[in-house]
This record gives structure tokens, sequence and C-alpha cells, in this order.
């Protein structure tokens, strides 16, 4: 049997462990430790998560991009097997996320453009390091997610609504219950997950403590300005016209239950000579519907 210590919980990784192979790599920021994965050789390829996935998402990717390229894929902090801090010590906002990212870029010293993959909250991250980085950034490839605020024809989902407002309910359900990580299970996904890719997916969010950044992920979601993460949403929204769309590529599944067509026709509207490839037997969870599709896609559009 494999373990991790995870914030002093053991966390047993023998069900997921053949389909999660990697050597695990860490790096300390601010005083956490922050895992990743640093796999291959060649051109780097970062792969940024949101919520409330972490690298093992990825792990398609890893494999079939590390062959030729160089495959990166951290854990935001409170996610994966990277540390879990409480609130008091570490600040789950958008901000310390962009912070975060940017000082693991610097600690890996790339001497090469870097290629972006993002996905969830991930896209928000990344994109907003990227326009401070454009001289730094090659392709991207934005798949479920967004750089700007709420479509017009898009109303806040009322799931998520009840999780950022009403504490009631969601401390006891997201951090009690494991509500947002198990409940991805069912919705963010169109086939049936297998036992280990479930438990690959919810293993690292195995207590009421090591589930904060789920909570803090969607409570950090900026709607009005008095949202403390509205700012930097603005700045990229209003900065997105930056972006190279020659050098852009939208992966989507359709079925997604918040990241829906309305927002891939924000992006396509912004960015029409972007390549666009929409499965719509696919979810949220894209690289779980359309592991072989989507490295295929990936790996071609980065070797154009």
């Amino acid at each position: 049997m494999v373990e991790r210590i995870i914030n002093g919980k053991r966390t047993a990784t023998d069900g997921f462990q053949e389909i999660y192979p990697f050597e695990s790599r860490f790096l300390m920021v601010h005083g956490h430790k922050m895992h990743y994965l640093d796999q291959g050789n060649g051109k780097p390829v970062l792969m940024v998560h949101g919520n409330p996935t972490w690298s093992f998402y990825f792990r398609h990717l890893v494999t079939d991009l590390s062959k030729d390229f160089r495959a990166i894929a951290p854990d935001h902090i409170g996610c994966g097997f990277s540390d879990k801090p409480g609130v008091k010590d570490y600040e789950y906002t958008l901000k310390s996320r962009v912070r975060d990212l940017n000082i693991f870029v610097d600690h890996l010293n790339l001497d090469q453009k870097i290629d972006l993959i993002v996905h969830d909250w991930g896209g928000m991250i990344g994109l907003a390091w990227a326009m401070d980085n454009l001289d730094r950034i090659g392709k991207i490839t934005i798949t479920n997610t967004s750089g700007f605020f709420l479509p017009k024809d898009k109303k806040f989902p009322f799931l998520l609504w009840l999780v950022k407002y009403i504490s009631p309910f969601a401390t006891p359900a997201v951090l009690g219950l494991n509500a947002f990580s198990r409940g991805a299970l069912l919705l963010a996904s169109q086939k049936k997950l297998s036992g280990p890719v479930k438990k690959g997916l919810t293993a690292p969010y195995n207590s009421w403590q090591n589930r904060i950044a789920t909570l803090k992920f969607v409570q950090d979601i900026p709607i009005s300005e008095e949202d403390q993460s509205f700012s930097i949403v603005d700045r990229v929204d209003k900065n997105l016209s930056k972006l190279d769309q020659d050098k852009l590529m939208f992966l989507w599944g359709s079925k997604d239950f918040v990241f829906d067509l309305s927002f891939l026709n924000e992006w396509r509207r912004r960015f029409p000579r972007a390549q666009t490839h929409v499965f719509h037997d696919a979810g949220h969870y894209l690289f779980e519907d359309k592991p072989d599709e989507t490295s295929y896609l990936i790996k071609r559009f980065i070797e154009q």
C-alpha cells in the first residue's frame, strides 16, 4: 500500500496509484508546500487546474505529452498533495493563486515560451498570470472555463449561489460531507467513472480541514464589485484582446453544468479565428470524458 500524509491525515493511494504513477515534486511557497508534476523534456506545457480537481485530472495529458514535451502540472495550495493550511495561515483568493503561480513558474527557470492548458478556475488563474507575462506565453488551450464575468445570457447557478452566500448550508455540506468534490463525480462527467478515478479525484479532500479550498474557491467567485477578486477578473476581461487568437484553441464539453455553451459562445465572439472543438457528449470533466481525443488535439496544436 502506498500512502501520502496530507495535513497529518494518511491517504492511501493504492486505489489510484497505477493510473497516477508520477514522481512527486515539492516547492515551498510562502511557507507552504506546493506539490507538482514535472515529466519529460522539451518545450514546457503548463497545466493549471480548477476546483475541485488537482494534477490527477491532467494525468492522461501528462502521460501523452511528456513523450515529446515537458509536462508540468502543479496542485494549488489546499488542493491535491499540496499543503492545506487553515484560513488564518493562507488567503484563499485569486490574488494568492496568481502570486503562487508566478513564484512556481519563476522557480522552474524556463528558457522557452510556455504553452498553457487551463480548466475551470485554472482559466482565470492562468490567464491573470499570462496578462503580466505575455512575452513568456506560447499557445493556450482553453477548456470549460472563463476569462470574463458571467455572459449576459447566463445566470449564476443556484447550487453555487448556496455555497457562496449561505454559510449554514455550505459549511456542513462542503466541509463536512465533501459535497462539492463528491457532487462533481455525478455532475461533471458524462460517462461512468471507474472506482480508481473516483478515488483519485476525491482522495486529497479526505477531512473537514482538507476541504477548505473547495469551499473557498466558490466563495471567491466575483459577482459584484464588493467581491475581493472582482478587480483581477475585470483586468483580465478588459485585456483578453491582447492574446493572439491564432495561438488559442478551445476544447469544450457542451454538457457542462456551469461553463456551458454560453461561455464558449462568448469566447468565440471575442476570438472568431481560434480553433474550436466541441464535444457534445462530454461535460465539465472533459479530460475524463474524452482523454484520447483531447490529447491528440492538444499535441497537434502545440506542434503546428
